[in-house]
């Protein structure tokens, strides 16, 4: 009876949330253009829509007061520029950034020309791996030169960094992205908790610091939430202790989990299922989902574009995005 009592507390809390969710009179998301994909790019380049002269992004820097992001590339190029271009400068929000928050150039390390005249000038060594470097309308670095072309995370923390230090506000979306890479390249590490209900465990651990990924499940018969979490930022004894007023309790052990089929249930009944986000948003956006707050303040810009559009042809057919790769 426990059982049954709990998940219609649970549905009514979705019931009522989805409600709330799709009949608050918020103001209309902003209008952004959604950049179509950039598929003309040779690989080493991703999906970014480059400059290729230098002092063009520069004349665009003075004009908007964006920093210039220069990627200083090989192309044709070895594994580690086809790597790169293919990962680093092909994920979605990463691309978004670039270009909404910076002026991208890319200056070839292996041409003649103003390629090899931009190379001398910023002293860059030719035929070299992928190089970023961030700098003001004076070609002066705001933040150190980025050569770490194996790491995304390096490129993101330049990023918001260079926001920072130039006195523009850095997006939630671009600070989640941050730490779910710095957690990821450093190693997760994972804990399983039971409770009386795995819908209100995700959308509780969901919201804590040093969560990444969420997933309900089941476990020597009792429903469970597995937590994958930056040991950085957070331990299995505090996240029990964070949510110690609901009594979920850290289990023993990790084995013999089974995956449920309805992950993230609070965002699973809104439009927002349609949105594809990393791990660590939707684990915040199911919280709020489930909390009757809007998850807009965790998407980007392009991706709130996509959602006003999910909303005004609400009888398309669409894929639910949860749990699939960004």
């Amino acid at each position: 009876m426990k059982y049954t009592f709990s998940i219609s507390m649970a549905g009514f809390m979705v019931i009522a949330g989805s409600f709330w969710l799709f009949n608050q009179s918020s103001a209309p998301a902003p209008t952004v253009p959604v950049v179509p994909e950039n598929t003309s790019n040779p690989e080493e380049l991703g999906k970014v829509h480059w400059l290729r002269d230098l002092e063009a992004g520069r004349a665009e820097a003075q004009k908007s007061g964006k920093p210039i992001l220069i990627l200083f590339q090989e192309v044709p190029g070895c594994s580690n520029c086809t790597r790169y271009g293919n990962s680093t400068l092909s994920h979605p929000l990463i691309v978004e950034a670039i270009e909404s928050y910076f002026v991208p150039v890319c200056i070839y390390n292996n041409k003649g020309g103003k390629d090899a005249e931009a190379l001398k000038l910023f002293e860059e060594p030719a035929w070299n791996n992928p190089v970023v470097r961030i700098v003001r309308a004076d070609y002066q670095d705001i933040v150190l030169r980025m050569p770490n072309f194996r790491s995304s995370f390096q490129l993101v923390n330049g990023m918001r960094r260079a926001l920072d230090m130039s006195g523009k506000e850095v997006p939630v979306f671009l600070e989640l992205l941050e730490a779910e890479l710095a957690a990821r390249e450093a190693g997760l590490q994972t804990a399983t908790f039971s409770m009386y209900c795995f819908w209100t465990g995700e959308g509780a651990f969901g919201a804590l610091p040093g969560v990444i990924e969420t997933q309900p499940g089941f476990q020597d018969g009792k429903e469970v939430v597995k937590v994958w979490f930056d040991p950085a930022v957070t331990d299995k004894a505090a996240l029990e202790r964070q949510t110690q007023p609901k009594n979920f309790s850290l289990c023993t052990k990790n084995e013999g989990f089974r995956t449920d089929n309805e992950p993230k249930y609070y965002l699973a009944q809104t439009e927002y299922r349609y949105i594809p986000m990393t791990s660590l948003q939707a684990c915040r956006a199911n919280s709020l989902a489930g909390n009757r707050r809007s998850p807009d303040e965790v998407l980007s810009p392009r991706q709130l574009k996509m959602l006003q559009e999910i909303r005004n042809n609400p009888d398309k057919s669409r894929e639910n995005m949860i749990g699939k790769p960004l």
